[in-house]
């Protein structure tokens, strides 16, 4: 019997399908937005689902901590159509974009980089091709200062090799994330003390999310995808 190639639905807009360049490996994917645009070199991915053809884009574990995430059995995921998603260090937009094809053109994802070439890049590839993604080219560290952060920001996700990374976060979702509203901070343990263990690490930085009224739903080691990175998602109670 010839094994299924259909792609196997993980989440909202999040699907597990077999690689083109192997195929008896599996890989995951996101139904593409802008179909025929590849923005970071991504296999682009020709599928039928549910009587349709569909476009998907490869995504890739090594480039991006949340597909990472996944891959090691990320159980939240609450980016669907219409979400609005606040995004501090959206770099390049590899992980940006691939949650636009989540949100969909209902949705919206703020994207905050503070350095201004490589916000010059994620407008060029990323922004450009997709009305969804709204750039900030600001400093994480003064939520205050936006100005264009606008509707229910129901997910604050937080990439930013800072030793106070996750203060900044706290301070974004005391100004933008709604109660309830989940938060997804990638912990990177040798910015915030390379001398500490990286679970110390980690675990230092759970109590401090406590401590500002956060309930730890997961964590998650990104080893083999990124070293000394963690992944904590945790909700907002106040």
């Amino acid at each position: 019997m010839s094994e299924d190639r259909r792609p196997v639905r993980l989440y909202d807009g999040v699907y597990l399908t077999p690689d083109p360049r192997n195929p008896n490996k599996k890989i995951i994917a996101t139904v593409n937005l802008t179909p025929g645009k590849s923005i970071y070199g991504e296999s682009l991915i020709h599928q039928s689902l549910d009587g349709q053809k569909i476009e998907l884009r490869s995504w890739d574990p090594f480039r991006s901590k949340l597909a990472a995430a996944i891959l090691n059995r990320l159980r939240s995921f609450p980016f669907a159509q219409g979400t609005k998603c606040l995004y501090l260090g959206a770099s390049t937009g590899t992980t940006v974009s691939h949650l636009s094809d989540i949100v969909g053109s209902s949705g919206r994802i703020f994207a905050v980089e503070v350095a201004p070439r490589v916000a010059r890049e994620l407008m060029e590839n990323v922004v450009k091709y997709r009305k969804n993604v709204l750039p900030i080219v600001a400093d994480a560290k003064h939520p205050e200062k936006y100005g264009s952060v606008y509707g229910n920001i129901t997910v604050l996700y937080c990439d930013i090799a800072q030793p106070d990374q996750t203060e900044i976060a706290i301070r974004n979702c005391t100004e933008y994330l709604q109660k309830s509203g989940i938060l997804f901070l990638v912990v990177k343990a040798s910015s915030i003390d390379a001398l500490k263990p990286k679970n110390q690490v980690f675990s230092d930085q759970v109590e401090i999310l406590k401590q500002a009224k956060f309930e730890l739903l997961e964590k998650i080691d990104l080893e083999p995808f990124d070293r000394n990175h963690a992944m904590l998602v945790s909700r907002k109670s106040e």
